[in-house]
């Protein structure tokens, strides 16, 4: 009887690469079930995949590998066997098998031959029933991890047996590649006489081992390989190696790997090939990054372009290119790989408008991220890195450099802040380590103290400043009393990111000549500060929101948080926030993955729950992407009468910077702060998104990815018709 059966795999290793998400994902759309264990939370896995713990099927920490190649391939080799015992019927999968059609098998044995010969079976597709002999005979195998195989060359036996005799067993984790896998599976085959069970190569392995190179070249030496006894395609992890040596990580233009992602709609500059084996690409430093957001990054060398670009399509970041040379002098005169470092990302979809060449020291500005691979403490001198320190940092940006050993790059950082290495290599003879560095935070006497004297004087006579601790405060600038603004700012960001060094929202408020009083956080606290706390209620029992007829508490994102939590201090205030956090107490918000460093703050009290406490307010007005899941799942918290939600899809949780870009920021936030912003006015000024870059690359990608091929093709063809749009053209180009 013929029967589509459950699939399973197994992966360790963090979030997972493109090509693990293109594989997992075939299965979903072809309408096969399939479940991926693993033994820790991972942030990327397709929608429709079924996650289960790995301690279901082994209860473990000791994940074994092969030493050698520093493999976890040997553990799944174990994995797999206690799989198939333990869910009967169910498939094994290697996460780089694509499903080409449901595997619908009338026979409990799954397995394919994997060369042209038919002897070596492979087991990267493997269902064998779990009572059956040759799964018993494996399990009891492997169950002695000095065993010798019978199945490994003589010579190497012999010394096997000769160390054993010697009082040093051979683990297997330093024993040949696939001593748990094609090896030991090819031998209990034969040895059993199953071969009758095996399938030819062109079930699972059409392209082998030694052709594997084929999926990175035009998708045309691929699809004659392709048959109707095809049922999946092994893509060769071992190819990511060549991709992340020479692709940046990434399929390769017209290559049948680029052909199946577009075709699943799989973004694959967010998920980068980071790694494989001991080799370590630069796109994996992605997951390295410890910030929730980033505005801007800026490479120096050019030796990051996978990275930055997985940044810009995750965070919607811009790009600053420096014209740097060897020295860390800028110029006019472009560095070689300026141009194509430019149509790189013009050909991975990202607009022209978002990338910036630095040719003038004067237009360095702090940045989030600073690339610095290959480049000065390695192989530049060291001191060429001055300039962009005293220039692009602030107090939370993260800098990824490579340094040589005996460049005095170390003793040279650290008069700047920190560096923790994140890998090693040897390169000429002499380590290299690539780090991540972190500024010192920022002293009493700088940031805070030049705050002291601006903040002073926007206070003149009328107004106040208080100063309280961890670099909270708070300022008030008096003008009318008609209305009163209370904004909520990080101190650090206006500090070292904006030119005026002024409070968010200052210069809209001031127009307006309405009073203004401003928050600053000293950080990404969220304002949970007792100190904080304590000046809500001496301005609230002072009757201070009183002498105002209208009190608007207005933010975004963590300020979004604060404005709404806080605006209880003034009841019947008005309420315009960005996509808001509502809480980030675990036990509220479970599903809140972003902004663990703020997971250990107390947001209990009078100023906690936002979504709770902002009854108070006369009206509250979020504006939020329904696209986002963690930004629609906090406004979704918000079901008060008094709440308005202003929906703005596909625009993400930087919607304010999106609404910014297209010029509709200042008209919608000062109609909301106004109270003359209509819902029916707000979706009105949102149609000029049609015309943006980004929701129309949103909206296209949907369109495919949900197989609506005809009405993503008319969408497109409108698109290009009334802009360019690359990214949308290359979509089209693929259908």
């Amino acid at each position: 009887m013929v029967c589509t059966r459950e699939v399973g795999t197994l992966w360790i290793g963090g979030p997972l690469s493109w090509m693990e998400q293109l594989c997992l994902k075939s299965f979903v759309d072809k309408g096969q079930k399939i479940t991926l264990f693993s033994y820790e939370d991972i942030p990327n896995i397709p929608k429709g995949v079924v996650w289960r713990s790995g301690r279901e099927i082994i209860d473990t920490d000791d994940f074994i590998k092969y030493e050698q190649k520093d493999s976890f391939a040997l553990f799944a080799d174990l994995f797999r066997l206690h799989m198939l015992h333990k869910c009967p019927g169910m498939i094994w999968i290697d996460t780089d098998v694509y499903c080409h059609r449901p595997i619908d098998c009338s026979d409990d044995f799954v397995m394919a031959f994997e060369l042209p010969g038919e002897h070596r079976v492979n087991n990267a597709v493997l269902g064998l029933p779990a009572d059956s002999e040759i799964l018993s005979e494996m399990l009891q195998f492997t169950s002695d991890r000095t065993s010798i195989a019978p199945f490994l060359p003589e010579k190497r036996q012999r010394e096997m047996r000769a160390a054993r005799d010697a009082g040093n067993p051979v683990h297997v984790s330093q024993q040949p590649w696939g001593v748990w896998g094609p090896l030991m599976v090819t031998h209990f085959v034969h040895k059993l006489g199953l071969e009758k069970h095996v399938l030819p190569l062109q079930a699972f392995y059409p392209i082998t081992f030694p052709n594997r190179g084929k999926f990175l070249r035009d998708a045309s030496y691929v699809k004659e390989y392709i048959t109707d006894e095809t049922t999946g395609l092994h893509l060769w992890a071992s190819n990511k190696k060549p991709l992340g040596n020479n692709h940046f990580g990434l399929p390769p233009a017209g290559s049948y790997l680029e052909y199946l992602t577009q075709l699943h709609g799989i973004n694959t500059a967010l998920a980068p090939i980071k790694g494989r084996a001991k080799a370590r690409f630069d796109g994996g430093l992605v997951d390295e990054l410890d910030l929730d957001t980033v505005e801007t990054v800026a490479d120096l060398t050019g030796e990051a372009r996978s990275l930055v670009l997985a940044l810009h399509h995750k965070h919607d970041c811009d790009i600053h290119l420096v014209n740097a040379d060897r020295q860390g002098n800028i110029s006019k005169h472009h560095q070689d790989w300026i141009n194509g470092y430019v149509q790189f990302l013009i050909d991975h979809d990202v607009n022209s408008d978002s990338v910036k060449v630095i040719e003038n020291k004067k237009d360095l500005r702090p940045v989030d991220v600073i690339c610095n691979l290959r480049g000065f403490g390695d192989q530049f001198k060291v001191p060429g890195l001055k300039t962009f320190l005293d220039r692009c940092l602030h107090s939370e940006t993260r800098l990824f450099m490579d340094i040589r050993k005996r460049s005095g790059a170390f003793p040279f950082l650290k008069d700047y802040g920190s560096s923790v290495v994140l890998s090693d290599t040897v390169e000429e003879g002499r380590k290299v380590s690539r780090v991540m560095f972190t500024p010192k935070p920022p002293q009493a006497s700088d940031s805070e103290t030049d705050w002291d004297r601006i903040a002073q004087e926007l206070a003149g006579k009328n107004g106040f400043y208080r100063r309280g601790i961890a670099g909270h405060s708070f300022l008030y600038m008096p003008r009318s009393k008609d209305t009163l603004v209370v904004t909520f700012d990080n101190l650090d960001i206006a500090m070292t990111k904006r030119d005026d060094r002024r409070p968010w929202g200052f210069s809209l408020i001031e127009s307006q000549d309405w009073s203004m009083l401003g928050v600053l956080a000293g950080g990404w606290t969220w304002y949970r500060e007792p100190w904080v706390y304590q000046q809500f209620d001496e301005l609230r029992d002072s009757g201070f929101f009183k002498q105002f007829k209208r009190v608007i508490f207005y933010g975004a994102s963590m300020g979004g948080y604060a404005a709404c939590a806080f605006s209880v201090a003034a009841p019947g205030a008005d309420i315009v926030v960005i996509s808001p956090q509502s809480t980030l107490d675990k036990e509220i918000v479970p599903w809140e993955t972003r902004y663990k460093v703020a997971w250990d703050r107390d947001f209990s009290g009078d100023f906690g729950d936002a979504a709770e406490v902002s009854k108070a307010a006369r009206s509250v007005s979020i504006i939020y992407d329904p696209y986002e899941p963690l930004d629609a799942a906090h406004a979704a918290r918000f079901k008060h009468d008094n709440v308005r939600h202003l929906r703005a899809p596909l625009m993400g949780h930087r919607l304010g910077s999106s609404l910014n870009q297209m010029g509709l920021l200042s008209q919608i936030i000062l109609g909301a702060l106004s109270g003359t912003l209509t819902s029916q006015e707000f979706y009105g000024l949102l149609r000029a998104r049609k015309k943006f870059p980004r929701y129309q690359r949103e909206l296209f990608n949907r369109a495919v990815a949900r197989g609506h091929v005809e009405l993503a093709r008319t969408l497109g063809n409108y698109i290009l018709t009334r802009n360019e749009n690359n990214a949308v053209r290359r979509g089209l180009k693929s259908l």
